[in-house]
């Protein structure tokens, strides 16, 4: 592992310590869009729910609340080696950090392994969005709820995907001396990122799982 890089601030920040608030700022700024697009999603499948009870618990009939379950655990895990990645670079604990990045990573390739479970089950039954739905089930408005399940689940593995990317990204920096003790706003960015994703799926788990 290559010794650590001296960070330069960019010219157009009076300081480091004015560059990390101000990039922090930014990822922060970036998290609201996050959450309004998100909340916007939930907010639509809240009134489905309540206006359609009936659909929502026939839908939820079809999902595994096994592998929801064991999917939270996985990411809450991961909210905890994300956290300790960003504590062992802040320390210089270079390899320590890429260990704890790893496991974050595994984690997330985990989840994505079990949403491909759960996709293909789906699929093969017939359990589709919209027009595209052709299960035996004649439930109303059944396929109106495997629209919300894939849109929601779907766009949130998006964003699993685009972390475990980013957090891959940041580990091969970190080998290359880019990251440490004095410079890691760029883990500290991916890992308020990371954090989000996992929040959301705390809240996508009992809406979409635990339907009673």
């Amino acid at each position: 592992m290559s010794t650590v890089k001296t960070h330069k601030h960019a010219f157009h920040f009076d300081s480091a310590d004015h560059e990390y608030e101000s990039s922090k700022q930014g990822v922060w700024l970036f998290m609201v869009t996050e959450v309004l697009m998100f909340g916007a999603l939930l907010m639509g499948y809240m009134i489905f729910k309540v206006t359609m009870p009936e659909t929502a618990r026939a839908g939820a009939e079809y999902l595994s609340w096994q592998f929801g379950a064991f999917n939270t655990v996985v990411l809450l895990f991961s909210s905890l080696t994300m956290a300790l990645g960003i504590y062992y670079i802040r320390l210089d604990k270079r390899k320590a950090a890429q260990i704890s990045l790893g496991l974050t990573l595994l984690c997330g390739l985990i989840f994505m392994c079990v949403k491909y479970i759960e996709y293909t089950s789906k699929i093969s039954h017939g359990l589709l969005p919209g027009a595209m739905f052709t299960n035996a089930n004649e439930t109303v408005n059944l396929p109106l709820y495997f629209s919300f399940y894939y849109c929601l689940t779907g766009l949130h593995g998006l964003h699993v995907l685009i972390g475990m990317g980013l957090i891959a990204w940041i580990m091969i920096r970190i080998g290359k001396g880019h990251y440490g003790s004095n410079h890691w706003t760029g883990v500290e960015g991916v890992g308020i990122f990371w954090h989000l994703v996992d929040l959301v799926w705390i809240y996508l788990f009992p809406l979409l799982y635990l339907v009673e």
